[in-house]
């Protein structure tokens, strides 16, 4: 090897064998880096084109390019971002600009999830979305179908009371008949009366027991709407028909709990007691004596005194009844599955994680780079090697060996620029003879 070539291979560093490694580990794996991310950049424009083909409205074919061109762009984008991370966030190295890389790793990883991630989770559990909002939904209007039922039949509660008035009155008048009221037997103004306060408290007795068959009827109806609503949400025909026939079937549930709270007997129950007091006339004795005309009069004073005690208590009850809060269900609202999967987020949070990580997993590549690229450079190995250095590097590099090389070969002592004048060596001083010495050379004879 020429002395010169041989000095340029010195004045380079040497390579350890660990960096070495490092380098050309990161020369074989670039091939992979940009494949992996390329195969991960179309993932996310696959699933993204499945999450906003829901979100846009038209005809099928415009729907499908939009969809498609939405898709290759964000799909574009990401492998563009990341390949720029790759190529140069590793090289730089001072303190700003490593924290504006930073930032724009941070900047560009937001935006990547604003336009690509969430509608990957969409499309991921879009259809797991919408179904936990039917589920949720059926819980609620089970829940309002219960209520206004227990409020419809609550004045069933009422009937035994009125029952038992009832048949109170009835069996005084029977009493009365036989004279033990009065005192004379016989049919007159206080079995009358008795018998009167008996058939209006039968007639509202009645009245309950028949809004008790309407209630149980409409309860049914409102169970069987529930139970078809379950059938959508475990069914596993399209998400789109069935929340289509869900909101069907919930409108009509909304039907019959209004039903429901409108067949309630409790306002009839307080209208019929405020009349029964309110409205009472009491009868004059219709006796011929003046003495049986008193017991009559007396008996009716207790027949109004009771019946107005009757009318309080069945008033109170119906104001306990009419004072439960009225049911108001809210109208099912159909959700698209983005829409879903944002409102529920909470529970599916391994389907955001997966669709984060498909578009976020290069910054874990850039960040590996960083690291090795760091590695490299504190053991030394230098930014431009005898490989891969140009021609004019490569003659530079040896004209500073060959001026080295000069320099060494001058006197011990001197500098390079002592040796030198006008760029010509400078011819050393011939040494003087000490007189003191005497030569060694033999003397020639003379003849």
């Amino acid at each position: 090897m020429p002395p010169d070539t041989a000095f340029a291979s010195q004045a380079l560093p040497s390579r350890s064998s660990a960096s070495l490694q490092l380098s050309k580990g990161v020369t074989r794996l670039e091939v992979t880096l940009k494949l992996t991310t390329a195969i991960l950049a179309l993932a996310a424009g696959v699933y993204t084109y499945l999450g906003v083909r829901e979100l846009l409205n038209g005809s099928p074919g415009m729907v499908f390019f939009a969809a498609v061109i939405y898709s290759v762009a964000v799909s574009a984008g990401i492998y563009a971002f990341w390949v720029f991370l790759m190529h140069f966030m590793p090289h730089v190295i001072y303190r700003s600009g490593r924290g504006l890389m930073f930032g724009c790793l941070l900047l560009g990883s937001l935006m990547i999830v604003a336009m690509s991630s969430w509608l990957n989770a969409s499309a991921l559990a879009g259809a797991a979305a919408i179904q936990q909002h039917l589920a949720i939904t059926v819980q609620n209007y089970t829940h309002d179908l219960d209520t206004a039922n227990t409020n419809a039949i609550a004045a069933q509660g009422l009937l035994p009371d009125i029952q038992l008035a009832s048949s109170r009155f009835a069996k005084l008048a029977d009493a009365e008949r036989a004279g033990s009221l009065t005192g004379t037997a016989g049919s007159g103004t206080v079995v009358q009366l008795l018998t009167q306060m008996s058939g209006q408290l039968d007639s509202l007795g009645q009245e309950v027991q028949a809004s008790s068959k309407r209630v149980s009827a409409l309860y049914e109806q409102g169970s069987k709407n529930l139970a078809k609503m379950r059938e959508l949400i475990s069914d596993r025909g399209p998400i789109a028909a069935r929340s289509d026939a869900f909101a069907t079937e919930s409108l009509a549930l909304m039907g019959v709990i209004a039903n429901l709270q409108q067949t309630s007997v409790a306002p009839a129950v307080k209208r019929a007691a405020a009349s029964l007091s309110s409205t009472f006339i009491a009868p004059a004795a219709g006796s011929r004596t003046s003495d049986l005309a008193d017991r009559q009069t007396a008996v009716v004073g207790k027949v109004e005194s009771s019946i107005g005690a009757q009318a309080a208590s069945l008033s109170d009850a119906a104001d306990k009844i009419l004072a439960m809060p009225r049911v108001e269900p809210i109208r099912f609202q159909t959700l698209s599955p983005a829409e879903a999967v944002l409102r529920y987020a909470g529970d599916f949070i391994p389907s955001w994680a997966g669709a984060i990580s498909i578009d976020l997993m290069p910054a874990v590549l850039v960040l590996i780079l960083c690291v090795v690229h760091a590695a490299i450079r504190r053991e030394g190995i230098p930014a431009v090697s005898a490989s891969n250095m140009t021609a004019g590097e490569l003659i530079a590099a040896l004209q500073v060996a060959r001026e080295v090389g000069d320099a060494r070969k001058a006197a011990p002592g001197e500098t390079p620029s002592e040796a030198k004048a006008d760029g010509k060596p400078v011819a050393k001083p011939a040494a003087t003879v000490d007189e003191n010495i005497t030569s060694l050379t033999p003397a020639r004879h003379t003849k």
